[in-house]
């Protein structure tokens, strides 16, 4: 966790970082609860774009959007190709996949240990 940062905060900026992918039409949007699981992070979001292009915008939605509240990102990997887009926050991971990428990887059932909240509008 950020010096900065309560464990609640910590929460909201996670839950916020979600409600961002789904504003931009993600599908599938799940938040981990990673907290007794690891100490890499406090949360995974997990979404899903349509295409290489829609995941590259929810991406680049999802930067803007947490800029705009204050936080910016650590860094962010995989942007150019837009199959799995990796933005971190420190505190929380997220992972906007092509549907195809998503499926291969499985990262809720990697994290299976983890409680998921799914997320809705």
């Amino acid at each position: 966790m950020s010096p900065a940062s309560s464990p609640a905060q910590v929460a909201d900026h996670a839950r916020r970082a979600a409600s961002l992918c789904v504003d931009n039409k993600a599908q599938d949007v799940v938040m981990l609860d990673l907290h007794g699981v690891t100490d890499m992070a406090d949360y995974f979001i997990v979404a899903s774009g349509t295409s290489d292009t829609h995941v590259r915008s929810v991406a680049q939605h999802l930067l803007a959007g947490m800029e705009q509240a204050g936080l910016k990102a650590f860094s962010v990997e995989g942007a150019e190709s837009g199959r799995w887009v990796l933005v971190d926050f420190v505190d929380f991971v997220v992972h906007v996949f092509h549907p195809t990428m998503r499926s291969y990887y499985q990262i809720e059932r990697l994290w299976g240990d983890a409680p998921a909240v799914t997320i809705t509008s």
